[in-house]
């Protein structure tokens, strides 16, 4: 997977998944350039660009189309096309349908779906720029195969985010730009480590090892696991892949049963 060379964003890289996938990108060769509104994002860069990587990062808040332009018309003045964009950043915050606020849900909407939306969309010239490119969407296996109570919100947003990979693919495979979506099972997160708190906030390991044990692997997936897949789709060895959706999950989606077997 030789990303030698190739210009890479990521949105919501400064921690969790997109962390994972940064890191990866850069030890194929990869220059990445972060999106990310946590305050961890200053500390990632410094961290990165003291290891010898040829980083970026942009503290903005993808919900917010003005700062996402205002971001890219900057890289436009380092870089004159993108070669890999990864809409990573996303959020999950459990609530139930009854009593779920207008607010929450727009939240997730907002940074799910129209934040995707708008970061693909300022960058897209820049996409078009580059002899080949490629367009990686974080959905999830939630919403597309299973959800869990409280996740209604979470689960809308994220088969949007696969539908919009579909109906994408469509519309730019003309321009040499493919678009696929990565649908996650559990991985090991600040975002996973946070639901676990919602959960049971007086014994939130409890909640991951109840995860992993209803894994056929018996353990959650790490970020950089996820980074590989994204690599792959961004690099050349997946020249003839678009429009997919491509579960990494351990195989939690796979039993049709947990008791049914020999």
């Amino acid at each position: 997977m030789d990303l030698n060379g190739k210009i890479a964003v990521v949105t919501g890289g400064a921690m969790g998944n997109g962390l994972g996938i940064v890191k990866v990108f850069l030890k194929y060769g990869a220059k990445v350039i972060i999106l990310d509104y946590s305050d961890e994002l200053e500390k990632t860069v410094s961290n990165l660009r003291n290891e010898g990587y040829e980083v970026l990062g942009y503290k903005v808040d993808i919900s917010n189309n003005d700062e996402v332009v205002s971001a890219v018309k900057d890289i436009e003045t380092k870089y004159d096309h993108v070669d890999a964009l990864i809409n990573n950043a996303g959020i999950c915050i459990l609530g139930g349908f009854d009593e779920m606020s207008y607010e929450l849900r727009d939240k997730h909407f907002d940074i799910n779906i129209k934040g995707t939306w708008n970061v693909t969309h300022a960058f897209l010239p820049l996409l078009k720029k580059a002899n080949k490119a490629s367009i990686v969407n974080l959905s999830s296996v939630t919403g597309v195969s299973v959800a869990d109570k409280g996740e209604v919100a979470y689960a809308t947003t994220k088969a949007a985010v696969l539908g919009f990979t579909k109906a994408l693919a469509m519309e730019l495979v003309n321009d040499n730009i493919r678009v696929n979506a990565i649908l996650p099972g559990y991985v090991m997160t600040p975002m996973v480590d946070a639901m676990a708190k919602q959960s049971n906030p007086s014994d939130p390991q409890s909640v991951i090892d109840g995860i992993a044990g209803a894994i056929p692997m018996k353990r959650l997936g790490t970020p950089e696991e996820l980074g590989e897949l994204a690599a792959f789709l961004a690099s050349n060895g997946s020249s003839y892949i678009t429009g997919q959706g491509i579960v990494i999950d351990g195989a939690s989606t796979l039993p049709e049963t947990l008791t049914m077997g020999v």
